[in-house]
C-alpha cells in the first residue's frame, strides 16, 4: 500500500513538474488562464481580510479612538490586498476593482483611494506583447505602420491599454491594444472602445485605431479649475446624458468609471464637452422594464410611495421595496418618504447610509440574486455615476431629479403614442406631455426664485449686523 502511494506521488509529482515546465515556457499559457487559480487566489484574500478584521477590532472598545485609528489601519490594509487580487488576477477583476474605487458616496476613504489606481494604472502589457499582437492581427511591425509610437501607455485598462501614435500622413492616433492573455482568462469581456472617430482599415478583433481626443477624468475637479470647466455644468451634462439613455433610448453605457469619461472645452464652442470612451459593455433595456423603471422613478422623484411599492415589486424587488429604493436613490427611507428632491444629503445621512450598506449587507445580497440582469448594470452605472459626483462635490440636486423626470415625461408619452393609431389621442397626448413639462419648468422656477429670495434675506441680514463704517 505504501509502494502504491509512493508510485503515486512520484508520478504526480513528475506531472505536476512536467505541466509547470509547460506553462513557464508557453507563451501562451500561465496560471491565470485557469479559473481554479483565479478563484483560489480570490478566496484566499477574502479569508485573509475577513481574519484581519475579526482579529484586529475584537479586543479594543467599539467606538473608541484607538478603535477608529485601528479600524482605519485594516482598511489600508484590506483596501491592498484587494489591490493586488485584481492586478494579479487582471480581466474582469481590474473591472469590479475599478467599481469598487468609485464609490467614494458608500465605501471608507481607504478603499476607494487605494483601489483608484486601477481606473487608469492597471497591469500594463510589454512592449514585446504589445508588438507580438500588432504584428499578428496587422501583419505589420510597429515602425511599419507609424511615423511615432509612445512606449509608454497613457493608460493601462483591465482589459487593454492605450497608446500615443502618430501616423505616416502625420494624423496623431491613439492606438488601443487589447492584452494579450484577454481572451483566454475573460472571453466574454472583449473590449471595444469608440471616440469620434475610428480608422477601420487600421483596426482589427484586438487592436483599434482612433482619433486622439485630449481631456481631464471626468472626477478630476483641479483640471476642470484649470481649464475653467464649470463642475455643475459637467455633473448635469452626465445626468442628462444617462437619463436619455436610461428612459428614452433604452441604450446604456454601463461602465462610466473616470476613466472612461473624459471631459474637456470643445475647441470650436468652447464649452464643456464630456466624451465617453470604452463602448464595450452597453445593456438593452427590454421595454417593459424600461417603462416599469420611468414609472418608478416618477414615482420616487414625485413621493408617490403607493407608486414606488409597486413599480419596485414589478422589477423584482418584493417585499423588500424599501431597500430597493434606498438602493436606487442612494438616499435613506426617510429622505425617500420625505421626497429625494426635498433637500440635500447631509453628513448624519451620508454616516447613516455607510452604516446601513454594512448592516443590511445580507438583504442586499438577497435582493441583488432576484432583480433582472440589466437592473443590476443600473446599479452598476447608478454608482459609478454617483462616484463621480461625490468627487465633484455635486450630489444630486432638485434639478437633476427634475431632468430626469422629464425624460421618464418624454419616454411614457413616446410610448404611448406608438400604442395608437388615432389622431386625437396622439394629440392628447403631446398636450398631456407638454402640461406635465410645463409644470416641471414652472416647479424649478419657483425653486430658483426661492432660492434668489433666501439669498437676498441673507444679504440683507448681513448688512443689517455689519453697518457700513463711515
Amino acid at each position: 500500500m505504501a509502494r502504491r502511494a509512493l508510485k503515486l506521488a512520484s508520478w504526480t509529482s513528475v506531472a505536476l513538474a512536467a505541466s509547470g515546465f509547460y506553462l513557464y515556457s508557453n507563451k501562451y499559457l500561465d496560471p491565470n488562464d485557469f479559473g481554479a487559480v483565479r478563484v483560489g487566489r480570490a478566496v484566499a484574500t477574502t479569508a485573509v481580510i475577513s481574519y484581519d478584521y475579526l482579529t484586529s477590532l475584537r479586543s479594543v472598545p467599539y467606538g473608541s479612538e484607538e478603535y477608529l485609528q485601528l479600524r482605519s489601519k485594516v482598511h489600508l490594509r484590506s483596501a491592498r490586498r484587494l489591490c493586488e487580487l485584481c492586478c494579479a488576477n487582471r480581466g474582469t477583476f481590474i473591472k469590479v476593482g475599478q467599481h469598487l474605487g468609485a464609490l467614494d458616496y458608500l465605501l471608507p476613504e481607504e478603499y476607494t483611494s487605494t483601489l483608484k489606481v486601477l481606473h487608469s494604472q492597471a497591469p500594463q502589457s510589454s512592449m514585446q506583447e504589445v508588438r507580438q499582437v500588432i504584428r499578428e492581427d496587422l501583419g505589420k511591425e510597429i515602425h511599419d505602420l507609424f511615423l511615432s509610437f509612445d512606449d509608454t501607455p497613457l493608460g493601462a485598462a483591465s482589459l487593454a491599454q492605450v497608446h500615443k501614435a502618430v501616423l505616416h500622413d502625420g494624423r496623431t492616433v491613439a492606438v488601443k491594444v487589447q492584452h494579450p492573455k484577454v481572451q483566454a482568462q475573460s472571453s466574454k469581456d472583449i473590449l471595444l472602445m469608440e471616440v469620434p472617430r475610428i480608422y477601420w482599415e487600421l483596426s482589427t478583433k484586438r487592436v483599434l485605431l482612433m482619433e486622439f481626443v485630449d481631456g481631464g477624468q471626468v472626477n478630476d475637479r483641479s483640471y476642470m479649475e484649470r481649464n475653467k470647466i464649470d463642475v455643475n455644468e459637467v455633473s448635469r451634462h452626465l445626468g442628462k446624458m444617462y437619463s436619455e439613455m436610461i428612459f428614452v433610448n433604452g441604450f446604456v453605457h454601463c461602465d462610466p468609471h473616470p476613466g472612461n469619461v473624459l471631459v474637456r472645452k470643445h475647441p470650436g464652442t468652447g464649452k464643456a464637452e464630456i466624451i465617453l470612451l470604452d463602448h464595450g459593455l452597453y445593456q438593452v433595456l427590454t421595454e417593459n422594464f424600461r417603462l416599469d423603471y420611468c414609472h418608478l422613478w416618477q414615482s420616487l422623484i414625485w413621493t408617490d410611495m403607493r407608486r414606488v411599492k409597486k413599480y419596485s415589486q414589478r422589477l423584482g424587488a418584493g417585499e423588500l421595496y424599501p431597500l430597493f429604493a434606498c438602493m436606487l436613490t442612494a438616499r435613506s427611507w426617510n429622505s425617500v418618504n420625505r421626497g429625494i428632491g426635498q433637500a440635500p444629503v447631509t453628513a448624519a445621512e451620508e454616516l447613516e447610509i455607510r452604516d446601513n450598506a454594512a448592516n443590511y449587507l445580507p438583504q442586499i445580497s438577497q435582493l441583488l440574486n432576484r432583480v433582472p440582469r440589466q437592473m443590476l448594470l443600473i446599479f452598476k452605472t447608478n454608482d459609478l455615476l454617483r462616484g463621480i459626483e461625490a468627487a465633484l462635490g455635486t450630489r444630486a440636486s432638485a434639478s437633476s431629479f427634475l431632468n430626469m423626470s422629464r425624460c421618464c415625461i418624454r419616454a411614457l408619452a413616446l410610448h404611448k403614442k406608438k400604442s395608437t393609431c388615432s389622431f386625437f389621442r396622439r394629440t392628447q397626448i403631446s398636450l398631456s406631455e407638454a402640461f406635465s413639462l410645463w409644470k416641471i419648468d414652472l416647479h424649478e422656477f419657483i425653486l430658483s426664485v426661492k432660492g434668489l429670495k433666501l439669498a437676498s434675506w441673507v444679504l440683507a441680514l448681513l448688512c443689517w449686523l455689519i453697518p457700513a463704517s463711515h
